[in-house]
């Protein structure tokens, strides 16, 4: 745990990891606090029509109950387990009777379908799933296409055999595997990043600072991104329940900024991770939310735009991490400890090793690719099954994140992608920055930069845009976006080309679906 620091140098002196041999993620996130605790909130439940407040007494019942009925069915050490539903008590329940029983939790977005779902569950091999009603009915037509799939669970209408009071968690190891999480990545089919239980452990630092020194008195933690991602279950869930701070639990079906200020005044919401895509959606509301303590964003470069809006319309600034499934929180901001560096994801945080290297593996000081050291607790055991992509993800010592960078003083400056810098006539550019500068412009809603191919420059840069309300495309629109990157960023950097779409390709996470766009614009130049 992070302990506030006079400054940053000072923290990263006092810091050292404490990992036990032998650490179980669900006893310590739940069994815990309801051993020395039993009546402190857990969960703020907010899915129903009233809030219930859910004791981890009430939390280690149900997680026992259902490990112990998990067990019954079979299932045991090293087991891969889905877990199909959306935020609820009983989302956190499975996954922690799942840790406690030495298996394996597979997240599941509910907007997944057939494909994603049939890749998902068959690569892991899941002898069990764990849903609710409505996920219930979309994975039923096709349990005939997952053969090692014996046991579809539903908890709510699940009629446990014995009460759990003898049921005892196994054993384990730090390093024993805990979450099989799948991430697409740019290319390829979605690879399954293989987490141990030590990985809780790993992201403590990072979101602890990123919350300027969570836990304070009073916090309480959500977040509007599903927990069946690592954003959700990793950077906001477990370390709630881990620090003994009530997590809210809450659905929208549609996200909006009045559906945001609700849920914060009912749960009494202190402090919230934003995806960027949501701080872009409020800021286009015009939204203005009281009452937060810290709000911390990460999985896409906020910009100088966001942050700055942040102050005005949050009233506090908004900490940018980084990191990803396979590393994650290994780079953050903390207001309350220093001033980041606009276009700069934040500093190393404590506990972690991150240099931005050569093709040799080497630091440098030039642009090269943002790496972390084998040995940080939050590293992935390996890609499933798929040792060819472990060893590919590793040079020497360091495990590659795939993203570009610059180490400024100490701070990671975010270039792009690997695969979404674009060169043009010998100059490499990153998106990251032509995007954050034309969102400061009043017309532009969204936007999305790739590189086309062009015969003259190898590539140009070219904007897909779309407008807010009121603004109409046109020719003398485009003049003024592009003088608006030049006046800001460089000559060599704004858009050749712009476009006006009316939406953006996007993840269901809400990150930009760039290869779509690349795609596109290729096909645009050979038709040309």
């Amino acid at each position: 745990m992070l302990h506030p620091a006079p400054s940053y140098d000072t923290l990263c002196e006092s810091f050292s990891w404490d990992i036990p041999k032998w650490y179980n993620m669900g006893v310590d996130v739940c069994d815990k606090w309801a051993e020395i605790d039993p009546d402190r909130i857990a969960i703020i439940d907010l899915t129903g029509d009233a809030r219930i407040d859910v004791s981890f007494e009430v939390l280690k019942y149900l997680s026992d109950s259902l490990a112990q009925h998990l067990q019954e069915k079979g299932i045991g050490v090293g087991d891969r387990v889905g877990v199909f539903r959306t935020q609820s008590v009983w989302t956190a329940a499975a996954h922690i009777a799942i840790w406690k029983l030495g298996a394996i939790s597979v997240p599941l977005f509910t907007l997944f379908r057939a494909e994603a779902l049939l890749s998902r569950l068959n690569d892991a091999g899941a002898k069990a799933v764990c849903v609710d009603e409505s996920s219930l009915q979309i994975i039923t037509p096709f349990l005939d296409q997952l053969p090692a799939m014996e046991h579809v669970i539903c908890p709510e209408t699940t009629a446990f055999d014995q009460v759990s009071s003898g049921f005892e968690p196994y054993d384990t190891l730090a390093d024993d595997p805990a979450i099989l999480i799948y991430t697409s990545g740019t290319t390829g089919a979605p690879k399954g990043a293989l987490l141990a239980h030590r990985t809780l452990l790993g992201h403590l630092p990072g979101v602890e600072m990123s919350h300027d020194f969570l836990p304070q008195k009073g916090d309480c933690l959500w977040t509007p991104a599903d927990w069946a991602w690592i954003g959700g279950l990793l950077d906001v869930l477990m370390p709630g329940l881990h620090h003994g701070i009530p997590v809210v639990a809450a659905r929208m079906k549609k996200f909006s900024a009045t559906g945001c200020q609700e849920i914060i005044e009912k749960g009494g919401v202190r402090n919230v991770f934003f995806p960027p895509t949501a701080l872009k959606m409020l800021k286009e509301e015009g939204v203005h939310i009281a009452g937060l303590r810290t709000v911390a964003s990460g999985g896409e470069p906020l910009g100088r735009e966001l942050v700055g809006w942040g102050k005005t319309a949050l009233g506090l600034t908004i900490n940018e991490f980084y990191g990803q499934t396979e590393c994650n929180m290994v780079v953050s901001s903390c207001a309350k400890l220093f001033t980041s560096r606009n276009g700069c994801a934040g500093r190393i945080v404590p506990g972690h090793d991150v240099a931005v290297i050569d093709k040799n593996g080497l630091p440098t000081g030039c642009e090269g690719d943002i790496a972390v050291r084998r040995g940080s607790p939050v590293m992935m055991l390996e890609y499933w099954q798929n040792p060819t992509a472990t060893r590919d993800k590793f040079r020497g010592n360091w495990l590659v994140m795939g993203d570009r960078g610059i180490m400024e003083d100490g701070f990671i400056r975010f270039v792009g992608r690997e695969d979404d810098v674009i060169t043009s006539a010998g100059y490499r550019i990153g998106p990251s920055a032509i995007e954050n500068c034309l969102l400061g412009h009043e017309a532009v809603a969204a936007v999305a930069v790739v590189g086309k191919p062009d015969p003259k420059r190898t590539e140009i840069v070219k904007a897909y845009v779309k407008l807010s309300d009121g603004f109409t495309p046109g020719d003398a629109l485009v003049k003024e976006l592009q003088s608006h990157v030049k006046g800001a960023l460089a000559a060599h950097e704004y858009p050749r080309e712009v476009a006006f779409v009316d939406d953006l390709p996007m993840t269901v996470t809400g990150k930009i679906i760039r290869k779509e766009l690349k795609a596109r614009a290729s096909a645009e130049a050979g038709a040309e």
